[in-house]
């Protein structure tokens, strides 16, 4: 009779316990919800929209002006698409989310699919016209962009032709693109789709001819988004290829992406070579700790659309990688993912070559650590205290407060961004509102979107 107290403040502590970690979880939401809709998405949209020329302004100043000659890049016009048609379902009463992201599609259409040769030009300027350039007129990567929004608008507005163009583009990387022998994707092509093969004469420090980590996950990515659109047998078996791929060939036995291949996937490495050669060609070889975080992210995103039952080896893979970028890469004084670390041979340990913190990476770090500390809630390395360093450290460091959009990299190494360009062609928004958005879908309800 007298354990009935002691299971009654048990039942209660237990209880005052769930209810005040939930009301954290709604905090944080809250709080990042707010930033969602008052210093990003309302900045880009419809400002950026080109109502002249088409698709979306690519270029703004720190304070948020256009500026400069306005390039359009398949890659970042895709992500204003793939952004708009996402935030449109979201925020169902923001009407211009819907009108933004048909306006984009028009573009990704009319411009810059390539009705001579098919698949999706890789730059224009802003009036349309093909910059062309001979190491690298189409790509795997730019391409997979295009399928990753077009599936989305499709979700979104049920809009069959973005789907059979996103049909097209996955055939066309099939037809061109897809190695049947060694598996994956090559990354160049020409505007004939012909792949550009690696030279003799090429230099050492170019990556033409190359396949790569970066091209094969958003790949991944691309085809993860169309599947669930479009449930084909091959766009299946090509999800379930490179998630074999990545999580088995890819990701080395430390737990970080190999960057480059040889077609045969021999890994491009420098680590044999001296230290002054290997800092030379550290764009082809170092680790870089928020690709490892996100790909976490993305085989496990893959895993689950694709209905595959046994999610054990990709669950054991991806922590394995955020558990090494959190032991290698991580700043334990003020949070947030270096940009790129180095074993090198004759060192005991990594040794961090570029400690920057980049805009990307620690958006996909807070979205793969929330994720981790639901999957693991009672791990030694306590995911969600980290998820919340890190949110502390965005809103600190990278989210500009006083007019908008966030930094590309965080002010306490770079202090000078705060006067940095807050779009380019490779800097849109697609990275921090897909991080921001699933996690205010997992902190409400346990699941992103």
């Amino acid at each position: 009779m007298k354990k009935a107290p002691f299971l009654l403040l048990a039942i209660i502590c237990l209880s005052t316990c769930t209810s005040e970690k939930n009301d954290e979880r709604e905090a944080l939401a809250t709080a990042i919800e707010k930033s969602i809709t008052t210093e990003l998405l309302n900045l880009w949209y419809p400002a950026a929209l080109d109502k002249e020329f088409g698709g979306f302004i690519s270029a703004w100043t720190f304070d948020f002006k256009p500026t400069g000659a306005q390039d359009k890049m398949i890659v970042s016009q895709s992500r204003h698409v793939w952004t708009t048609s996402k935030a449109s379902e979201v925020y169902k009463d923001v009407p211009h989310y819907k009108e933004c992201a048909t306006h984009g599609y028009n573009f990704l259409r009319d411009v810059m699919w390539d009705k001579t040769y098919g698949g999706f030009h890789q730059l224009v300027d802003r009036q349309g016209n093909v910059k062309s350039n001979p190491t690298e007129e189409k790509t795997a990567y730019g391409n997979s962009f295009a399928i990753f929004a077009l599936a989305a608008y499709y979700h979104a507005t049920r809009d069959t032709g973005a789907l059979r163009l996103a049909q097209d583009g996955f055939m066309w990387l099939e037809e061109h693109s897809h190695d049947p022998i060694y598996k994956g994707y090559f990354q160049h092509m020409k505007r004939d789709g012909s792949v550009i093969k690696r030279e003799s004469n090429e230099l050492s420090t170019e990556d033409t001819g190359y396949k790569d980590q970066n091209s094969s996950i958003h790949l991944l990515e691309a085809f993860t988004e169309l599947y669930q659109v479009w449930p084909d047998s091959l766009v299946g078996e090509r999800v379930k290829e490179m998630l074999t791929l990545i999580r088995d060939t890819i990701v080395n036995e430390k737990g970080s992406l190999v960057l480059f291949f040889q077609p045969d996937w021999t890994p491009v490495s420098f680590r044999d070579s001296s230290e002054a050669v290997i800092l030379k060609h550290r764009n082809l070889d170092h680790v870089s700790f928020g690709h490892d975080v996100e790909t976490a992210y993305l085989m496990l995103e893959a895993s689950h659309a694709v209905g595959i039952t046994d999610h054990s080896r990709t669950i054991e893979i991806g922590k394995k990688m955020v558990d090494h970028s959190l032991d290698k890469g991580w700043d334990n004084n003020v949070g947030g993912f270096y940009d790129e670390g180095y074993y090198f041979k004759d060192k005991p340990d990594i040794t961090i070559i570029k400690d920057t913190k980049n805009w990307w990476a620690q958006a996909e770090g807070l979205n793969t650590l929330l994720i981790m500390a639901d999957q693991f809630p009672d791990d030694d390395r306590q995911y969600f205290e980290k998820f919340k360093k890190m949110w502390q450290y965005i809103d600190t460091n990278l989210i500009d407060h006083e007019h908008g959009e966030w930094y590309p990299g965080g002010l306490d190494k770079e202090p000078e961004h705060k006067t940095a360009l807050k779009g380019h062609i490779w800097k849109a928004v697609y990275h921090q509102y897909r991080a921001m958005a699933n996690c205010v879908q997992r902190l409400r309800s346990g699941k992103p979107h």
